[in-house]
Parts: structure tokens; sequence; C-alpha cells
């Protein structure tokens, strides 16, 4: 039903529920915490429970504190509109 698969030195996996596909990190470099995340997460299937990734909250004025960084590293043209 789902696969494990490294990106640089962390495992992640992949797996269906409903016919929508789901990509998930482990956040190990051990692929038996990722095999096991994984079991874990075809038991809930299984089970009908929902799957929920977890996200991180950010905060408006992160957001866009990172968004006027990015603009001045790349040296975005639109900088000026963009600080308005």
């Amino acid at each position: 039903m789902g696969t494990v698969y490294k990106r640089r030195r962390i495992w992640w996996i992949k797996y269906y529920d409903d016919g929508k596909f789901y990509r998930e990190s482990s956040g190990s470099n051990k692929e038996a915490d990722a095999k096991r995340l994984l079991k874990q997460r075809e038991g809930d299937i299984a089970q009908g429970k929902v799957v929920s990734i977890k996200t991180e909250k950010i905060r408006f004025d992160e957001l866009a504190e990172d968004f006027i960084t990015d603009y001045k590293i790349n040296k975005k043209h639109s900088i000026d509109r963009a600080q308005l």
C-alpha cells in the first residue's frame, strides 16, 4: 500500500488514502522509524481514522518577514511594492 524512501539523510513515506496521495517525512535517518510510521498510517487508514499530518503553525508577521527576505536575497525588482 505504501513505500519508504530516502531523501538525502531522512527517510520518507508515501501512501494512498481513498485515492489521495500522501508524502510524509519520518523525521529520522533510520529506515526502521519510517517503516514504523508507515505501518501506523496504514493501520489508521484500515481502521477508518482520518489521516492527519502534523503541520506547524506560523504567524502572519513571520511569513511576511520571510517573504521580504526572499525578495531581498533574490534581488527582485518589485521589492518596493512588496514592502507596502
